[in-house]
């Protein structure tokens, strides 16, 4: 008896080390995050693949056609301006001269041009009373030739008199043209961002192969757009007038309504860098723009299609072929499950076949024990 008593002790330490050895080496299962099947939304987009920037819809970099003295500049750097207005003036004094002694020229040819006239109507008056003197036979021939070559004459000197107004009139119109290079006058409303220039300094325009910085840098702000390069491989799916979401650093929390208004007609390569396309998308609302600055970073979405009330799941939960694991609480191990996908993007992919509404798909797939049929656990319920 005792012997036996001994044996099933034995028999109880074996069996307890060999369920502890086996405890001890069977697989633990994985922890898995998981994300539940839904409907709602997807769209498929593209994004710029470097920062884009906000440029205002004009921008003039200007400066005087001529050299000279600064005599007048009313403005300083943030003013705003209107169309029109006068920004600079280079001491013009000589032109303004020419300008009115041209001006009293016509004057004097206008003048002279009346009494060659009025000589010339006389005259006609006199020729017209010859030639019925002459008809009469109460005057010569001679006279009345005389009287006609008169009238003739002053009807000549009456007409080269006009045609002196008329030079006096263009000569005015090279003095005003002269006169207008000198002044520098803003051609739309707009913000002063930069003067290059004081009062009496001296300005000159730029030659022909040497970059003189500009005098003034005038920025149209009530018009902005945004200019973002998009990688050649998804350009050829924009269209002009899609929809797009304007995201902008110095904004982070707030996402502005776009639509694409021009797409580059090239491609453009920088070297070291990927072949990109230049697209441009404008602000929705004109509100949006109020506190906008030329220059600040920017992001576009552009929106190239999308499905209303489908299966959707993360992004991050498609395996690599177009399949998922999927979580059985149940049985608590994970399926892989091929499935047919749609619209994509970042966050999300669209479900076409292969999965129901409400299933646990996993997320963390990067994990090296995931497999098919692996025994888990559910770490974490993302909602």
């Amino acid at each position: 008896m005792r012997k036996l008593i001994r044996w099933l002790i034995f028999l109880v330490v074996i069996g307890g080390i060999a369920f502890f050895i086996w405890l001890k080496a069977r697989p633990q299962p994985v922890e898995v995050v998981v994300r539940a099947v839904e409907k709602g939304i997807v769209e498929q987009t593209v994004a710029n693949t470097r920062a884009g920037t906000v440029d205002a819809c004009r921008r003039a970099k200007l400066s005087p056609s001529i050299g000279g003295q600064i005599a007048k500049l009313p403005i300083d750097e943030g003013d705003q301006v209107k169309a029109g207005e006068l920004l600079l003036e280079i001491w013009n004094e000589d032109l303004s001269a020419q300008l009115a002694l041209a001006e009293r020229e016509l004057q004097v040819a206008t003048a002279q041009a009346d009494a060659a006239c009025f000589n010339a109507d006389e005259a006609q008056r006199q020729a017209e009373r010859s030639r019925k003197l002459f008809a009469s036979k109460s005057t010569s021939e001679e006279l009345y030739d005389r009287a006609v070559t008169q009238a003739k004459s002053s009807l000549a000197n009456c007409e080269a008199a006009k045609s002196s107004i008329q030079t006096s009139t263009a000569r005015i119109e090279v003095a005003r043209a002269n006169l207008s290079r000198t002044r520098l006058l803003a051609p739309f409303a707009g913000v002063i961002a930069k003067i290059n220039g004081e009062l009496n300094e001296y300005v000159t325009p730029s030659p022909v192969g040497v970059q003189i910085p500009p005098t003034i840098d005038l920025i149209e702000n009530d018009c902005y757009y945004v200019t973002a390069p998009i990688d050649e491989v998804d350009a050829a799916g924009v269209r002009v007038g899609m929809e797009a979401r304007i995201h902008l650093d110095a904004f982070k929390n707030k996402t502005f309504a776009g639509e694409v208004r021009r797409i580059s007609p090239y491609v453009l390569d920088l070297e070291k860098q990927a072949r990109t396309v230049d697209i441009e998308a404008s602000f929705i609302n004109s509100s949006d723009i109020d506190h906008l600055l030329a220059g600040y970073s920017a992001d576009v979405e552009i929106i190239l299609a999308t499905s209303a009330d489908t299966l959707k799941i993360p992004t991050e939960a498609l395996v690599e072929g177009n399949s998922v694991y999927v979580f059985s609480k149940e049985e608590s191990l994970v399926r892989q499950i091929p499935v047919s996908i749609g619209l994509s993007n970042w966050a999300y992919v669209e479900i076409l076949s292969g999965l129901q509404e409400g299933q646990a798909v996993v997320t963390n797939v990067d994990n090296p024990e995931l497999k098919d049929g692996a025994a888990a656990k559910q770490a974490e319920v993302v909602q």
